[in-house]
């Protein structure tokens, strides 16, 4: 009789595979389900909800003093919004703001969160001073800040009398505003892009570092030439989350100097609010929003793509 050739016995990992490889098993696809619902359920209830909400608002005459949501006027709340100066001014004004405050807090946190590195003691102290501020609640920071930039008895104002200079009109003037609410903001959510900067300088590894002093560069050569590259992607991130942040200003400006003086400082959010809580045109107020909305999503689509242009270029 010819012996008949066995199939050679198939490994473990074979044995074991599962026959639809690179699938995951239908109690993993449930059991991911199962903990994404929660999220999925507040993500609906709390951000799809509203924004579905107030599109069909913004097409009717609602009133926020009146049930319902009153009659179907189409794309005139629209057209309203695009053609009001005032809308427009607090639009320029949210940008102003951004412009005002980007740079500062995307540089200045950077330098300090570098300089803090650098110490080889009591880098906690450093970390929690710069981050304190931005845990007390906005209403409490607008207080203090108020009283500091009272005419004649405020220390912000005795600070300019302290090197001969004449203190702002924080409160009567446009340029005096503005100069209290930037001040107000830096200190407030300096903090913030400082510990993400932090972060990022703890995962670059000292052997770089040290490799780079055997070869002789100084201290700024490894913040030029190492440091920074290394951090692009931070920067890059706390640019983004900045702009956004900015052009959602409302509660420092509302507090402080409720939009004005004249609302020459009122951003586009107080502008909503005022329209809808105060002159109760709730449909034109959620058109407003939605055109807001909609400016928010452009930027960080724009921002998005040119990330992705960048990372490919550089692939």
């Amino acid at each position: 009789m010819t012996a008949t050739a066995l199939p050679a016995p198939r490994s473990g990992v074979e044995a074991t595979r599962p026959a639809t490889a690179g699938r995951a098993p239908r109690s993993e696809n449930r059991a991911g389900w199962l903990f994404a619902t929660p999220f999925l359920a507040l993500y609906l209830a709390f951000l799809i909800g509203p924004v579905v909400i107030g599109l069909v608002i913004s097409l009717f005459n609602t009133t926020t003093v009146r049930a319902g949501v009153g009659s179907w006027v189409g794309l005139s709340n629209y057209a309203d919004v695009l053609t009001n100066a005032d809308f427009w001014a607090s639009m320029w004004h949210s940008a102003l703001f951004t412009l005002l405050t980007t740079p500062i807090l995307v540089l200045l946190p950077l330098l300090f969160a570098v300089l803090v590195s650098r110490m080889s003691r009591n880098q906690w102290f450093f970390r929690l001073a710069f981050f304190a501020p931005y845990v007390v609640p906005s209403a409490a920071v607008c207080l203090i800040f108020a009283f500091m930039y009272t005419p004649e008895t405020g220390l912000i104002t005795n600070a300019f009398g302290w090197f001969g200079l004449t203190a702002p009109d924080f409160f009567g003037s446009t340029s005096g505003a503005w100069f209290a609410v930037v001040l107000l903001t830096v200190w407030w959510t300096f903090g913030f892009n400082f510990i993400l900067y932090t972060a990022a300088l703890q995962e670059i590894s000292e052997e770089v570092y040290e490799a780079a002093t055997l070869d002789g560069a100084g201290p700024w050569q490894q913040i030029r030439m190492i440091t920074i590259p290394l951090l692009r992607p931070t920067i890059g991130l706390v640019l983004i989350l900045q702009v956004l942040s900015s052009l959602k200003v409302f509660d420092q400006i509302y507090i402080l100097l409720t939009g004005g003086p004249n609302y020459t400082t009122r951003p586009v959010i107080q502008y909503i609010f005022d329209t809808g809580f105060s002159a109760y045109r709730g449909g034109y107020a959620a058109a407003a929003t939605m055109v807001y909305f909609v400016v928010l999503v452009v930027v960080s689509v724009a921002w998005f793509l040119v990330r992705r242009r960048s990372n490919s270029a550089d692939a």
